[in-house]
């Protein structure tokens, strides 16, 4: 039974003490999913922070209220990054530059964060506009993305100063008077690093495990074959296999729960599910974007779009890839998927 001890979050620039030494705290997100949870763990003399939030002038200020308030006008002296999402590391290089925080985190999470923001565009790269047309994007949609200026990553991520601390799986790294052992997920992003107490029943867990939601598994122009719904049902069958009821997870979203075995089970079933649904809808042949029904069961609209887009790319992927729909271009360039 998955439970949320905790019914209310943190209001802006306060904590909430989830065990000793270990707070909650939260920061906004201009989208659907309107926040990021982070975290502060107390070091004695200083904090390490878990995730960041995006860069920007509130992010800032939210932030030194923190520093001012629950975190005592203590040192940051570690900012820990889960995972290479720009809510997740956006704030990471503001930290390090202007508070001397080290920046921790994995090798394709620190890559990724700082290829994407020095890769700044200013009109749409053919590449992306080519995988748009090739997943069926809506037409109307198409042409009013191709007017815009694209969204860069350097617009809510702050730069990144050379330099950082790698952690990889199995290691066990000493956090808030606690050993932590680091397991590595994939699929929502790759080498997303989730950390396990080893003193006490605590996991944070990033964006590979949340309660409520089912983190996004997309496919994107820089990698167009990829295949992140198998990358994160191995992800969830081989972390499923550490869950214990007794676990109290700190995601980077929605509430901290317990019930962490039904939490893995219900990801990995719902997804499989989903497939078998999409499966069966591809009796007729159709793009990515019109496979939104079986997916999502919902209608799909506004900046949501975009997610599910990709998402459904995702999961035509996965199917193909393991030879169970096949695929042909149409004249648009769009790829027509169909069960084989």
């Amino acid at each position: 039974m998955i439970h949320f001890p905790h019914e209310e979050p943190p209001s802006e620039g306060e904590a909430i003490e989830l065990a000793e030494g270990v707070l909650w705290m939260r920061l906004p997100l201009p989208m659907r999913l309107d926040h990021v949870n982070v975290y502060a763990l107390d070091d004695g003399d200083s904090w390490t922070v878990i995730d960041t939030g995006f860069n920007s002038k509130r992010g800032r200020e939210i932030w030194e209220k923190l520093m001012a308030g629950p975190l005592q006008g203590k040192p940051i002296s570690r900012v820990l990054v889960t995972h290479h999402h720009p809510d997740h590391v956006g704030m990471a290089g503001w930290l390090q530059s202007d508070y001397g925080a080290e920046l921790w985190t994995t090798q394709t999470a620190w890559l990724f964060s700082r290829m994407l923001t020095l890769d700044v565009q200013s009109v749409w790269p053919e590449e992306t506009l080519a995988f748009y047309r090739a997943a069926g994007m809506d037409a109307v949609v198409y042409d009013e993305r191709k007017a815009e200026r694209p969204f860069n990553f350097a617009d809510v991520v702050a730069p990144m100063p050379l330099g950082f601390y790698r952690i990889k799986q199995d290691d066990v790294l000493t956090i808030g008077g606690r050993r932590w052992e680091v397991h590595v997920g994939h699929g929502h992003a790759p080498e997303h690093a989730t950390l396990w107490s080893l003193d006490d029943d605590l996991v944070i867990s990033g964006d590979q495990i949340i309660a409520g939601i089912s983190s996004n598994l997309g496919v994107y122009a820089t990698e167009p074959e990829a295949d992140p719904v198998g990358d994160w049902l191995e992800s969830c069958e081989r972390l499923g296999a550490l869950a214990h009821d007794k676990h109290f997870v700190l995601p980077g979203h929605k509430l901290p729960f317990t019930g962490l075995p039904e939490r893995m089970k219900q990801l990995i079933d719902n997804h499989h599910s989903a497939l078998i649904r999409l499966e069966k809808h591809l009796e007729l042949p159709q793009t990515a974007a019109e496979c939104f029904p079986p997916l999502f069961k919902r209608q799909i609209v506004g900046s949501e779009y975009s997610l599910a887009l990709v998402e459904a790319y995702g999961h035509l992927n996965h199917l193909h890839q393991g030879g169970k729909i096949q695929r042909e271009r149409r004249e648009d360039e769009a790829w027509i998927w169909q069960k084989t």
